[in-house]
C-alpha cells in the first residue's frame, strides 16, 4: 500500500500524462510526466524534452523545476507516460543522477500488481559508483512511530542495512502512512559503527530503544527480509540539534 506522500505525487504525475495524451496528443516531444515531493511537501511537476540531440527525462526536468523554487531535497520522484501507459521506472542515467544528488529518495516503479512500488534509488543500482563530489544533502527517513522516542531521547540509534550512514549534520524526516508532508528534525550522527547482525549487543538495543537483542534482530529482519547473522549493518547514533 502506497503512503499518502507516494499517492500525491502519483496522482500529479497522473494527471499531466493525461494532458500530454490528451491536448497535446501526437506530439513526440513531449511524453512523460514527472512529479516529486520535496522535504518541505511541495509538489514539483515536469515533463520531458525528446529531440534528436538529446533531451531531459521528466525526471531530470522535475529534479530541475524542484531545484529552481527551493532548496530542500527530493524525498519521493515518479514518472508517468501518456496515453495510459502508467508508471514508468527511470532510466539508467536518471537512477544515476538521483542516487548522486537525492540519495536519500523513494522512486515510484511498475508493482507486481496494479498498484506502483515504492522504492529506495539506491536499491535500482546496486553496486554502483557515486559522484564524490555530488551536492546531496544528508537526509535520514524513518517511519513516523519513531518520532516521540527520538524527539525524547529514548531512541539514540538506527541500525540500517545498505543504506550508507556518515557522520556529521544531517536532517532526520520522519513520515507518517497518511500524513501529506514529512517532519523535519536537526540532528547530527556522532558515529557509525560497522558490524555483523550477530555482533548487535545489549547496548545497541538500548540506544535503539528496544527491549533486548533478540528483539532488535526479529525488528531488523522483519525490515530487511532475508537479512543473515553475517550480514554487515551500520549502527549510527545521534543526537538532535537546537
Amino acid at each position: 500500500m502506497l503512503w499518502r506522500t507516494d499517492s500525491i505525487i502519483l496522482d500529479a504525475a497522473t494527471t499531466a500524462a493525461a494532458r500530454l495524451g490528451g491536448s497535446r496528443a501526437g506530439d513526440a516531444t513531449h511524453t512523460v510526466a514527472a512529479a516529486a515531493m520535496d522535504l518541505s511537501g511541495r509538489v514539483h511537476v515536469a515533463a520531458n524534452v525528446f529531440h534528436f540531440t538529446g533531451g531531459p527525462c521528466a525526471e531530470l526536468a522535475v529534479l530541475g523545476a524542484a531545484a529552481a523554487v527551493s532548496d530542500d531535497p527530493v524525498m519521493s520522484i515518479v514518472a508517468v507516460g501518456d496515453g495510459g501507459r502508467g508508471v514508468l521506472a527511470p532510466c539508467g542515467r536518471c537512477r544515476q543522477v538521483l542516487l548522486d544528488l537525492h540519495p536519500q529518495a523513494l522512486v515510484l516503479v511498475p508493482g507486481i500488481g496494479a498498484e506502483p512500488e515504492s522504492v529506495p534509488v539506491r536499491s535500482l543500482l546496486p553496486r554502483s559508483y557515486r559522484w564524490p563530489d555530488a551536492p546531496a544533502q544528508r537526509v535520514v527517513r524513518f517511519a513516523g512511530r519513531y518520532r516521540d522516542a527520538v524527539l525524547a531521547g529514548r531512541k539514540t540509534a538506527t541500525i540500517r542495512f545498505d543504506d550508507p550512514q556518515g557522520a556529521g549534520p544531517t536532517t532526520f524526516a520522519f513520515e507518517d502512512e497518511h500524513a501529506e508532508a514529512f517532519d523535519a528534525v536537526p540532528a547530527v550522527v556522532t558515529s557509525v559503527t560497522r558490524k555483523r547482525v550477530a555482533e548487535i549487543d545489549d547496548q545497541d538495543a538500548r540506544d535503539e530503544n528496544v527491549g533486548s537483542v533478540a528483539a532488535l534482530r526479529d525488528g531488523l529482519r522483519g525490515h530487511y527480509p532475508g537479512l543473515a547473522d553475517d550480514d554487515v549493518v551500520e549502527v549510527a547514533r545521534f543526537s538532535l540539534r537546537g
